[in-house]
């Protein structure tokens, strides 16, 4: 159990410094500081020696160089239980509490218009080496990081009479060690470049992951699961990471989940788009002149599943989007912002969640990761938005110039159903959607099934090859004039056979749109 006689404090934070740091002078311990937390602390009326006077040093480079000094750590490091330890450093040489925040390389990194100068600047070395100090000897020494620790440790204190209880310095050490940890891999990450783009020809050697919890969800996937939200510490916030709610209930995993799906599909259009997402799946997708026809055709894709799920769309809500919204239960709206009188609207439906987030101009790229079992796997972003132009002609009929461009939506619609995919459409907007299926013409048959009348005049597009034909002649028979498909199927010359065979138009991509 620490006996607190003396403590170093360090902080570039001063949040709630002084009150904690007057609990310690009002229970006799001796402050000393470096720098500007010694000019704060005095400042306020406190009693204070600095770094220098107590090592007997000066500070140098501009303050670079100030805690680093063996007659500091070894104040900090020495063990209180090896009398050869205490002896050499003396009772006046002892440090029993470090208080330390480090730089704010993270907030820094954040910002846009940072330079590389300004991120090493921000780099802190002496405090991250007194952090470490003193967690190591965390049986002698108690290490306070976090502001939001001084409330704890200062009722600690009063109840100990100046001694901390072993069980509250080691959280403390290991509090210390996580952020010390978290802070290298913040910096590792940035220099390394992982929150670039990505796109080189090699996968980084090492990928450093640095996050800080964003908020606590309601539950994971399932009410037993707990659940949280993360972001990273050293991107520029983006995406989900702006997001703003502004009214329902709290939000869930699966709500994230699902604002991603439609965000990220939302993202590849560039007219008033409207998704509909479902258990992170794609039940609706339209793109139109406005915002409330856009809504309109992807909700008749599929209304059954549509109820419960979210509305993702590109534009802001307007009253009139608002009183169609409202017609039917959703449990979340996401936006790039709500107007007033849509707000107004929707508040009357106090459970619904709505969401507003800053619509980024494109795709920032990166290098996605996603857990598995006992590891991570890695890949770069599927960039890829458009139907490719040089798309080969396979069958004698090439699209028309309506059907190649109607092609290219539902290429894109496609990308952003669940392999194996199968997508319908007319008008840009989804008519039917067959995704998550085990097989190809399983896909094909719920498609179908979904669009019934709707295939007739209609296109579709698959996210990877037709195996067989008999995909193709389940769309043929619906009414499906032309496809759009990946080819590279051993029996491309028999699927192509059977689109000839029913007048359809086929477009091989050379490119596939797998989404699992």
């Amino acid at each position: 159990m620490p006996t607190i006689k003396r403590a170093l404090l360090s902080c570039s934070d001063k949040t709630g410094l002084q009150a904690f740091a007057k609990t310690l002078a009002s229970l006799g311990v001796e402050l000393v500081a470096s720098g500007g937390t010694a000019e704060f602390l005095a400042g306020e009326g406190l009693t204070v020696r600095t770094v220098e006077e107590f090592a007997g040093i000066r500070e140098q480079l501009d303050g670079r160089v100030k805690t680093l000094h063996p007659k500091i750590h070894a104040g900090i490091l020495a063990r209180r239980d090896d009398p050869a330890h205490v002896k050499a450093v003396g009772a006046q040489g002892l440090i029993d509490l470090v208080v330390v925040n480090v730089y704010p390389f993270e907030a820094v990194v954040r910002e846009p218009s940072h330079s590389m100068a300004d991120a090493l600047e921000q780099i802190d070395i002496g405090g991250v080496a007194l952090l470490r100090a003193a967690a190591k000897n965390h049986g002698g020494v108690a290490v306070v990081c976090r502001p939001d620790q001084y409330a704890a440790v200062g009722e600690a204190l009063r109840q100990g009479r100046g001694s901390l209880p072993d069980t509250l310095t080691r959280e403390l050490a290991a509090a210390a060690f996580a952020l010390t940890s978290a802070y290298d891999t913040a910096i590792a990450g940035y220099l390394a470049g992982s929150d670039g783009a990505a796109g080189a020809a090699e996968p980084p050697e090492r990928v450093h992951l640095s996050l800080r919890r964003q908020q606590v969800l309601r539950y994971g996937e399932n009410p037993h699961q707990p659940g949280a939200w993360y972001v990273p510490d050293t991107r520029s916030v983006w995406g989900l990471g702006t997001l703003t709610q502004l009214q329902g209930k709290e939000l869930s995993y699966n709500n994230l989940l699902d604002g991603d799906a439609a965000l990220r599909c939302l993202l590849d259009l560039t007219d008033p788009a409207c998704a509909i997402v479902k258990h992170a799946s794609l039940c609706g997708l339209a793109a139109a002149a406005d915002l409330g026809a856009a809504y309109s055709q992807a909700y008749a894709c599929d209304p059954e599943s549509a109820f419960g799920g979210i509305v993702g769309v590109n534009r802001p809500v307007d009253r009139a989007l608002a009183e169609q919204l409202a017609e039917t239960f959703l449990e979340v709206i996401l936006a790039p912002a709500v107007e007033p009188a849509a707000q107004a609207r929707l508040g009357k439906k106090p459970n619904l969640r709505v969401l507003t987030v800053d619509w980024p101009a494109r795709h920032p790229g990166g290098w996605e990761l996603r857990q598995v079992l006992g590891g991570w796997l890695g890949q770069g972003p599927d960039t890829a938005t458009v139907l490719p132009a040089d798309a080969r002609v396979a069958t004698k009929r090439a699209p028309s110039a309506a059907e190649r461009t109607e092609l290219g939506f539902a290429w894109l619609a496609a990308k952003h159903a669940r392999s194996n995919a199968v997508v319908i459409t007319r008008g840009r907007a989804t008519v039917g959607i067959g995704q998550g299926q085990p097989s190809r013409v399983g896909a094909v048959r719920a498609a179908v099934t979904l669009a019934g009348d709707r295939a007739r005049g209609a296109v579709a597009a698959s996210d990877g090859f037709f195996p067989f034909p008999d995909g193709l002649d389940a769309l043929a028979k619906a009414g499906v004039t032309a496809v759009a498909q990946p080819g590279g199927s051993r029996r491309d010359a028999e699927v192509i056979a059977a689109a000839d065979a029913a007048g359809m138009a086929m477009l091989l991509t050379e490119q596939r749109h797998f989404r699992h």
